[in-house]
C-alpha cells in the first residue's frame, strides 16, 4: 500500500538555489516521502512523493524557472494503468 500517490519530479533553475534550505523547506511545509533534492546555486532536481503535488509546483515556480515536471499517479501504476 501506498503511502503518498504522486511521484512528483521536476527542474528549477534559478540563482541563489540552496539544497539545504529547499530540502529543510519541504520537510516543515509539506507531507510526503522519498524526497530528493540535489543539484547546485543555478540548478536543482526534486523528486518526492506527495498527495499535493501542486503545493510543489506553487513552492517551486517562487524559487526559479521550473521544467521537466512529471507527475505520476503510484496507485494507477500499481493497479497496472498508465500513472
Amino acid at each position: 500500500m501506498l503511502t503518498y500517490r504522486y511521484d512528483t519530479q521536476l527542474l528549477i533553475e534559478g540563482n541563489n538555489l540552496s539544497e539545504d534550505a529547499i530540502h529543510a523547506y519541504f520537510q516543515e511545509h509539506f507531507e510526503g516521502d522519498c524526497l530528493l533534492v540535489v543539484g547546485d546555486e543555478e540548478l536543482i532536481k526534486i523528486h518526492f512523493h506527495t498527495d499535493a503535488p501542486w503545493l510543489v509546483l506553487a513552492y517551486c515556480a517562487t524559487l526559479g524557472e521550473i521544467y521537466d515536471i512529471v507527475i505520476e499517479d503510484m496507485d494507477r501504476q500499481a493497479r497496472g494503468l498508465q500513472g
